[in-house]
């Protein structure tokens, strides 16, 4: 009786896989080693075709683990699936306010979705319309120029004690608060002007030195990590309760992985 009632009610399930496709053009986080793919044998005269990959972890889909910024951190392989990885969890759709080098605020994730305390959280920017396999595929834009948040963003999410956080573009971070803003000084430039335009503050208020890349050092120590990357049908589950999953290698020693990642809908 408790298998059938287990394929009936799998029945109802929808998958939707929120993993960008991967490939030697997918582009990786600026200035780290892209995936390069060899063959070391081939059907003939082997019998088997096989191949050799070399890659950081950081291109395509990929979840951040806590050693990746924190010493002391634990490695991909020490994070459990139950309730971690795969759990309940909410996509927000915050296309409407995104734009290049744009803020987002709790507050304007908060007013789009039903956000739950312990929640794994998908933020869906838009921007995953510019990632190497679209139509406005724009590698810049990608990386350099999406929204993000700052302190007081990583402040409330510790606070509401949110599991793990997934974004559809190149950073967690604002991308002004890494090195890209030393990497790419007419950026740099053509965001403090927007902040200043729009807020009356520039780069160096919104990001101060002691902020810098707050979403990976305030939150790391506290196992509070998060995904990039993230697209594929992350449109169809906006602004939804799902269930998430995040499915890394058990990475012994692996500061973060190539992941797939999927919600899970009862249709």
């Amino acid at each position: 009786m408790s298998k059938s009632l287990e394929l009936k009610n799998w029945a109802n399930i929808k998958v939707y896989d929120l993993t960008i496709p991967i490939g030697v053009q997918t582009p990786p986080w600026p200035t780290y080693e892209p995936l390069q793919v060899k063959y070391f044998k081939r059907l003939a005269p082997n019998g088997a075709n096989g191949q050799l990959l070399t890659h950081s972890n950081h291109v395509g889909t990929h979840l951040d683990g806590p050693i990746h910024f924190c010493g002391h951190g634990g490695d991909i392989a020490s994070l459990p699936l139950k309730d971690f990885l795969v759990g309940p969890g909410v996509v927000v759709d915050i296309k409407d306010i995104a734009e290049d080098y744009g803020i987002y605020t709790p507050e304007d994730l908060e007013a789009r979705a039903d956000i739950r305390d312990g929640d794994i959280l998908i933020i869906n920017t838009g921007y995953h319309r510019y990632g190497w396999n679209e139509p406005e595929a724009d590698e810049v834009r990608y990386m350099v120029k999406h929204p993000g948040p700052t302190r007081e963003f990583a402040t409330w999410a510790l606070k509401r004690k949110i599991k793990w956080i997934g974004v559809d573009c190149g950073s967690a971070d604002h991308p002004m608060n890494t090195k890209i803003r030393e990497w790419m000084p007419v950026q740099a430039r053509q965001a403090d002007a927007h902040l200043k335009k729009k807020y009356g503050k520039g780069l160096d208020d919104f990001f101060p030195e002691e902020d810098y890349q707050v979403m990976h050092i305030a939150l790391f120590p506290s196992n509070l990590i998060h995904a990039e990357c993230v697209a594929g049908d992350i449109d169809l589950v906006s602004g939804k309760r799902v269930t998430i999953g995040c499915f890394p290698w058990r990475f012994v020693g692996g500061e973060s992985c190539i992941s797939r990642i999927v919600a899970f809908a009862e249709e």
